[in-house]
């Protein structure tokens, strides 16, 4: 992954600029205390041209990512949808992730900034996790209190919590770690939402202590068209690691199968199971190869 490459063209404050002639106040309030908001958006190569998937939702959640830390957001969403699209260009990426942030001014007073930039950048993007299945583990780490932090939007600060969890993973010589929430049922992964399969059935963490992901939403829709029944609900260790199957979805992972959960593998092929049929499906969406309304 090349994101950081200084060559790179990049957008900040409605300009496009290379990205090592790009400037950051070291005073912001974002680099002290993580007060921020950032999204994560795919584009596709298309028979149809490049896509950017449901870039609408993602600026719109964006924003109100700003507005639950009560961050300035005074950026016109048509305007960066279409600066989103131009930036793509102007790198000559197709296939690719595109990162905008929004970050505060300075201020040591930590009371919240007002007034507010935002830097985009795009990067050529495959595939996260490559082909192979999950082996997961049961991260130490728990999501973050809904209480004390804002948790359904994409906060820059809340994502420590995912940096530790997935570093100890991969210490463990796992591939991913899955968070319980506070209460000790199944929040979701360091970066992506969980389903589970079970008796013909999915099941997903209800709302309330996780990030309830835009991918997340597309699956359950996709689901309700091929006539596959979604529960969302308290899950607890015990049914996850007594499923039959079971998947992550996410912008960035979109949807990979899951082989384990600690010790314990999931007996159905995931080629076999629910998962991988709404993988099919969404593989499609996002390659612009259907719609909602065609899919039977």
């Amino acid at each position: 992954m090349d994101s950081f490459k200084t060559d790179k063209i990049i957008y900040q404050d409605g300009e496009f600029i290379m990205q090592k002639a790009a400037h950051f106040n070291f005073g912001s309030q974002t680099f002290h205390y993580g007060l921020g908001a950032f999204e994560g958006i795919r584009s596709y190569e298309t028979s149809n041209g490049i896509k950017i998937f449901k870039v609408k939702e993602h600026f719109e959640r964006l924003k109100l990512s700003c507005e639950k830390i009560n961050l300035s957001f005074d950026f016109d969403i048509p305007t960066l949808i279409k600066d989103a699209y131009y930036l793509l260009e102007q790198n000559e990426l197709k296939n690719a992730y595109i990162r905008p942030v929004v970050f505060a001014e300075e201020g040591m007073n930590m009371q919240t900034s007002s007034k507010s930039h935002i830097v985009m950048m795009v990067w050529e993007w495959n595939s996260f996790y490559g082909d192979n299945l999950l082996r997961t583990c049961i991260s130490s780490y728990e999501k973050p209190n809904p209480n004390s932090t804002p948790v359904d939007v994409k906060i820059t600060g809340n994502y420590v919590n995912s940096v530790l969890a997935i570093s100890e993973a991969k210490k463990n010589g796992f591939d991913e770690a899955i968070l319980m929430d506070m209460n000790g049922y199944v929040s979701e992964s360091t970066s992506a939402n969980i389903f589970i399969e079970k008796d013909g059935k999915l099941f997903t963490p209800q709302k309330g202590n996780i990030m309830a992901g835009i991918t997340r939403s597309t699956v359950m829709q996709i689901a309700k068209q091929l006539d596959f029944e979604v529960i969302e609900k308290n899950i607890t260790l015990q049914e996850l690691k007594n499923a039959d199957s079971g998947f992550l979805c996410g912008t960035a992972v979109e949807i990979i199968g899951i082989q384990s959960v600690d010790d314990t593998i999931f007996p159905f092929n995931f080629s076999d199971s629910i998962g991988s049929n709404i993988q099919r499906v969404y593989k499609s969406l996002v390659l612009d190869k259907l719609s909602f309304e065609v899919i039977i």
